[in-house]
């Protein structure tokens, strides 16, 4: 991977432009308040020898007026640099998620495949939340340190050159500690942002996943894997606070040793200027500040240098299913799509020698493989687990891109078209269907946000969700809960369905869509399915071959190959793999039926 220079900040720098004008005044009110706070010693100097030494009385209201005034000025810039980090802070947390999230949904199914939920949502959440704050505070006390280093070292060799020397002697050994500790506190923090991430992805699981793990009895397995997890974190974690511990003492060590030169030093070349030894006391005090602060700033340096290249990762990744220049110049893309040059779709489907492999595996799941399907055609596609049923569904909807081969809609390679002007013209309903955050109104319009009431009325009427909507407590404004998990399978299989009519589709894809409903429900969507296949192209990846038999084509699929064809009625009496498959299912569901 590319390393960064400078903690990898470099890479975010074009997100910090965006606040320019904040960053200015940020740095502005920074410099100016501790420009304020290098002249409190200045005053001290001056009181100690007008004052004290010189029992000069004249001055003091005049005195008290100006360094209450610079007081209250420094109050002021303080305040006015704080709200303009805050601002920054908050600005860059929202545009690197909006950023990050708006890219997740160009990525291709591979990446979702290859990475946890976990993993996905510390990089969005977590990671810019660590950037955020990096670039805003850490922008903030570094114009004020620096300011108030550079001040008081011109101060201080101004008044007295030789204590100068003395006081500025800590700089290069704050510098050596951090060329010592730097390559092993980054390694560290690694370690533990690293196992962050699996807890908070093993996490996620166990609540996702919290049916499946009662319904396996599985808690006491996945609550020990979690407490390694944990444990493995902790004690990363405190290797890592010892050595920063470590860091930190030495760093105290090395900056007391340099007071207490001064002291010694200072004692004896300002034996008669006692203003000026205590404002050199002050800005040695001064400088320890800087000093702790460096101890900090460099270990949130350092583990935001792991965040910047974990989200740098994830904002560098392509995904597998990218159109050509050419493409996005006529078509557009997703979020700029130019709609006005995309061609009408027939609906006409042909796979020409195509073979296939998902990404992260090996072995061929379609190979040499062809088909085609004419506008209009009802198919269907049936096969046992692992034949290659969905990977049809997915090729279509332009999921992924072939191996070899080519995929044609109305006799042009889809590759030459955009691929969202291809999923514009596609619907599918899944065996687990999704449902937005919301009420059924909003997950609804997803299919069609132009629709009117009536149009929603009547697709609900259409896979007899009618009745089921009308009998909730806010009907259409009924909220569905996260992930639709306030409504049954079968309630939320039959909004699916309803969205996908609204969308009117050219190319409608079912995906094994009764597979996890009850009978009746069953019954509902075949009504429904029948009703919404007609003047379109459909193919139904069919779990139950009984919501088949009407089927203008039917497909046995083995091993990426098609090995028969044929309607229901001809394959029955052919009695071959369709066959077996059918009276095998047939008996499994008669003898389920007088069990029960």
């Amino acid at each position: 991977m590319k390393k960064h220079t400078f903690f990898g900040i470099r890479t975010i720098l074009p997100y910090l432009k965006r606040y320019r004008l904040e960053l200015i005044g940020l740095v502005i009110a920074s410099a100016l308040g501790s420009l304020i706070d290098i002249g409190v010693p200045l005053f001290q100097r001056y009181a100690l020898d007008r004052f004290v030494t010189g029992r000069d009385m004249h001055t003091m209201p005049a005195f008290i007026a100006v360094y209450l005034g610079a007081i209250l000025a420094a109050a002021g810039f303080n305040y006015i640099s704080c709200v303009w980090g805050m601002k920054v802070e908050v600005g860059v947390e929202r545009d690197l998620r909006d950023e990050a999230f708006s890219h997740l949904q160009t990525l291709s199914f591979s990446y979702f495949n290859q990475n946890s939920v976990g993993y996905i949502h510390s990089r969005v959440m977590s990671d810019t939340q660590r950037i955020g704050e990096l670039l805003s505070w850490t922008l903030l006390n570094s114009a004020w340190q620096f300011c108030y280093v550079v001040g008081a070292v011109i101060a201080m060799f101004a008044i007295e050159p030789r204590l100068a020397w003395l006081v500025t002697a800590i700089l290069p050994v704050v510098a050596l500690l951090y060329a010592v500790f730097q390559k092993r506190l980054f390694t560290l923090n690694r370690e533990i942002r690293e196992l962050n991430a699996r807890i908070t992805g093993d996490f996620n699981e166990g609540i996702m996943g919290a049916r499946t793990v009662k319904t396996l009895a599985v808690e006491e397995k996945l609550s020990e894997h979690f407490a390694e997890g944990t444990e493995k974190m902790r004690g990363r974690s405190v290797d890592a606070a010892r050595f920063h511990g470590l860091f930190a003492i030495t760093m105290s060590f090395a900056s007391s040793l340099a007071l207490a030169l001064v002291l010694w030093k200072g004692g004896l070349i300002a034996k008669e200027q006692i203003g000026t030894f205590s404002m050199f006391m002050s800005y040695a005090q001064g400088l320890m500040e800087p000093v702790r602060w460096v101890v900090d700033a460099i270990g949130s340096l350092i583990t935001t240098q792991i965040n910047i290249e974990r989200l740098n990762r994830l904002l560098n990744t392509r995904s597998d299913v990218v159109d050509s220049p050419e493409v996005v110049e006529r078509y557009g893309d997703g979020y700029h799509p130019k709609r006005e040059n995309w061609e009408p779709i027939r609906g006409d489907i042909e796979f020409r020698d195509i073979s296939f492999r998902y990404p992260d595996g090996e072995e061929l799941v379609l190979e040499h493989f062809d088909l085609t399907i004419p506008f209009g055609m009802n198919l269907a596609i049936v096969g046992e687990t692992g034949a290659g049923k969905s990977t049809l569904a997915n090729l279509i909807c332009r999921f992924y891109e072939p191996t070899s081969g080519c995929m044609l809609v109305d006799g042009r390679d889809a590759r030459d078209r955009s691929q969202y002007w291809l999923r514009s013209a596609i619907a599918c309903v899944l065996q687990t269907p999704h449902l937005f955050s919301g009420t059924i109104r909003e997950n609804l319009l997803y299919g069609n946000p132009e629709a009117t009431e009536e149009e929603i009325r009547r697709a609900l009427e259409l896979v007899s969700a009618s009745e089921l909507v009308d009998g909730l407590p806010d009907g259409l404004d009924t909220d569905v809960g996260e992930s639709g998990d306030l409504l049954s399978t079968g309630e939320k299989q039959l909004i699916s369905f309803a969205r996908a009519i609204l969308a009117d589709p050219r190319i409608l894809i079912l995906d094994e869509a009764t597979a996890s409903v009850d009978t009746i429900t069953e019954q509902r969507i075949q009504r429904a399915i029948d009703e919404i296949i007609r003047g379109r192209t459909s193919v139904v990846i069919a779990h139950r071959l009984s919501t088949i038999r009407n089927a203008d084509m039917i497909l046995v699929v083995s091993d990426g190959k098609i090995i028969e064809r044929g309607k229901h009625d001809d394959l029955i009496r052919a009695k071959g793999p369709y066959y077996r498959l059918y009276t095998r299912q047939y008996e499994e569901e008669a003898t389920g039926a007088a069990l029960s």
